[in-house]
């Protein structure tokens, strides 16, 4: 009997399986024969058993080095319940008591441990190293190894002492796992664990099964994901959003609108997130509504859909988040929601970082806008990013390849940015080449003189999105790379040269449409409750009646936002008015009246069916801090002094109070303005608001000029909406 049949047998033996999975049956062989592995492996697709089996074949005991608790724990229960001895599997780390931590190391002194789990931190304690230089290594596995590079999604910066304390404790085989690589990631590992002659096991990053689609993040997101969930009624989804508020709030939500929801995310207690999890385990709720914190150690296999209400901030984190659904090879449907406005958040919060991290953080971004925003099928360009090549033109399966976009001829395009790629030696990042063509100068241009260039401008008579377009799929055509020392600067490929010199046809999609300009487009409620273009101008036109008559702007009447939900809904009562974003009780009593009389009229009139299923019902709830607020303020606490004591950035703050004026509650903000601003700007700034349009903020600091700061403008302007609406 050869070996490969004994391997065989003993996962029969110890996991009760008849075959092995992709690549295991080699990377096992490759760990027992005493070699370095290198083992790249989508989640999902059996990493740990390349790790485990051969613990129980070898001679002593490996050690896997883990970056999560909770992740630990389900290992070591899973392999207790695999084996009759409860001592064949530890771990070791920081939630341990000392009676505890002392039968661990009778167990690894006896021999009866297999496999011992530490985590990184614990690993560089002086006593831990001392201990396990006394017992017997089969091999060492570095779990989640993308925790050592900066490029990965989840930087560890105790990962990179690992491979000076496993020389002071003693050489053995390494085995390296990660189920998110980009060549760049692949390469750090390398580097830093000194494994460049490993062997490199590296399978399919390719779900079949799963179904990706971007949709622009409108005012409506709230009744499209709703909408999208009841359609999926008894069916396991996760929802994830960037903010544990967020979390809470839209978990609020659905359960408002019937459905099963849970949150879970790192700033509950443990108990509570455990809790929450085991009831999505167990069925009893269908919806968990997560920060990235969740899934980490979930095996669910049918979990039918992964909405991304906020667009995460690397390509690697959502390849993971989306890798949740589907896990049986099931139906998995993948919905992220975008918007720029969101990525640009994420950049601003990097702004306190170190400048390396941040220009690692804004390079991210970019990947994640690239694919969001292109009309490539969008398994192609996720698996390029991941250094694999999708050789299909369809793959039938996202949302571009369904309702594909006319290419156009950009041969010429091409040229010209392979041109000015070797005239600038291949130095450059995407955004610098197209800001030369376009002719922007911008200070680094400036500063290398290449605004003198005869390159400089020659491709104004493009859009950037073009350029963008035609960067990005010379990428995934192969014409360009990108550098993987100084990552993202470009570099010209064999066939980029060859093109040069003999160009052939190039076609492009141009990208996506991403309006930006929430307001002035008619919001759609989703594909199939598009807004009412007559009401909502009839709308417009009554408001503007109201605010001659009543001395008031038209934004302190209703916003834009608040008419365009009308004009998708028809509320036609009190109640339902209260439902629409930025309605309070207060507007709806002061202004409501005529309003649902025009819908009301509208509705009969033009024989309208109203969605009364998705009457998006809106939370009580998130008004305990509203109302705590509104408190604060009639005690007269400093508006900083409250921000404060929420956890709460100046302008969050903000935000909350200019939603609780929005929507009609009358508050006095004067103690407050009078001891942080000089008389005359509120004066000035007031008297602008009475005389404008809109209440837009870009156009008041436009108009303002630079006398005045953005936090500012936006007290004044609660004062005015306060003191002329409410």
């Amino acid at each position: 009997m050869g070996e490969r049949d004994i391997i065989t047998e003993k996962l029969k033996q110890y996991f009760g399986f008849d075959t092995f999975k992709g690549n295991q049956k080699a990377i096992i062989e490759n760990v027992l024969a005493g070699y370095d592995t290198f083992v790249l492996m989508p989640t999902g697709g059996g990493k740990s058993l390349c790790y485990q089996l051969p613990s129980l074949m070898l001679g002593g005991t490996a050690i896997v080095i883990s970056p999560l608790i909770a992740l630990m724990k389900n290992q070591v229960d899973a392999m207790r319940n695999f084996s009759e001895e409860d001592g064949i599997a530890h771990f070791l780390n920081s939630s341990l008591n000392r009676a505890a931590i002392d039968q661990v190391k009778e167990d690894l002194m006896s021999g009866r441990t297999k496999l011992l789990y530490v985590a990184p931190e614990s690993l560089t304690k002086e006593e831990n190293m001392e201990f396990l230089r006394q017992i017997t290594i089969s091999f060492y596995a570095v779990d989640e190894a993308h925790c050592i590079s900066e490029w990965g999604h989840d930087f560890r910066p105790e990962y990179r002492r690992i491979r000076p304390i496993i020389n002071e404790i003693g050489k053995r085989p390494l085995i390296a796992l990660t189920a998110t690589a980009t060549p760049k990631v692949q390469h750090d590992i390398q580097k830093n664990l000194g494994m460049n002659d490993s062997k490199v096991f590296k399978s399919s990053f390719n779900r079949p099964n799963l179904y990706y689609e971007i949709r622009q993040k409108g005012v409506d997101v709230d009744r499209e994901i709703i909408k999208y969930i009841k359609n999926k009624e008894g069916k396991s989804g996760i929802v994830y959003c960037l903010s544990r508020k967020r979390v809470e709030e839209f978990t609020d939500i659905l359960k408002a609108n019937g459905i099963k929801a849970l949150a879970y995310h790192a700033g509950m207690d443990s108990q509570q997130r455990t809790n929450n999890q085991d009831a999505f385990l167990m069925e009893q709720v269908d919806v968990i509504v997560a920060t990235i914190a969740f899934g980490m150690g979930i095996d669910k296999p049918d979990v039918r859909y992964v909405i991304h209400y906020d667009i995460p901030k690397s390509l690697e984190g959502y390849y993971q988040e989306t890798g949740r659904a589907g896990r049986d090879g099931g139906e998995g449907q993948c919905l992220a929601f975008y918007t720029y406005k969101d990525l640009q958040k994420l950049e601003k919060f990097m702004q306190g970082k170190p400048v390396a991290e941040q220009e690692i953080g804004k390079q991210l971004l970019l990947e994640t806008a690239a694919y969001a925003e292109t009309a490539m099928c969008r398994r192609k360009v996720l698996l390029h990013y991941f250094g694999e090549q999708y050789m299909e033109n369809n793959c039938n399966n996202c949302d571009n390849c369904l309702n594909p976009q006319k290419q156009v001829e950009a041969k010429d395009l091409l040229i010209a940015v392979l041109e000015v790629v070797g005239a600038l030696k291949e130095k450059f990042k995407a955004e610098y080449i197209t800001n030369l063509l376009l002719g922007n100068e911008t200070a680094e241009i400036q500063s290398f003189k290449h605004n003198e260039l005869e390159y400089f401008g020659s491709g104004q008579d493009e859009t950037e999105k073009t350029w963008n377009a035609v960067i990005r799929q010379a990428l995934i055509g192969g014409y360009l790379t990108k550098g993987i020392e100084n990552y993202g600067i470009l570099k010209i490929t064999e066939k980029g040269r060859k093109f040069i010199v003999e160009p052939e046809s190039f076609k492009i999609t141009q990208d996506n449409e991403f309006e930006d300009d929430e307001e002035d487009v008619p919001v759609r409620g989703g594909a199939n409750c598009a807004v009412d273009p007559i009401l909502y101008s009839m709308m417009k036109e009554l408001r503007k009646k109201l605010s001659k008559r009543l001395e008031v702007p038209p934004f302190v009447i209703f916003q834009d936002p608040s008419l365009e939900a009308m004009a998708t809904t028809y509320p036609i009562t009190m109640e339902d008015l209260q439902n629409i974003p930025g309605v309070g009780a207060g507007k709806a009593k002061r202004y409501g009246e005529e309003f649902i009389t025009l819908i009301r009229k509208h509705v009969e009139e033009n024989e309208i069916e109203r969605p009364e299923d998705l009457r998006v019902r809106t939370v009580a709830n998130k008004s305990k801090l509203k109302v705590w607020i509104v408190q604060s303020i009639d005690r007269k606490v400093a508006l900083d002094d409250i921000a404060m004591t929420k956890g709460l950035e100046f302008s969050e703050l903000l935000d909350e109070i200019e939603a609780i004026v929005y929507s009609g509650t009358r508050i006095n903000i004067d103690y407050f303005l009078n001891e942080v601003m000089d008389e005359d700007h509120i004066n000035d700034i007031y008297e602008y608001f009475k005389e404008t349009e809109t209440d837009e903020l870009e156009t008041a600091i436009i108009e303002l000029g630079n006398e005045y700061s953005e936090e500012e403008i936006r007290l004044v302007r609660i004062k005015f909406l306060s003191e002329m609406a409410n």
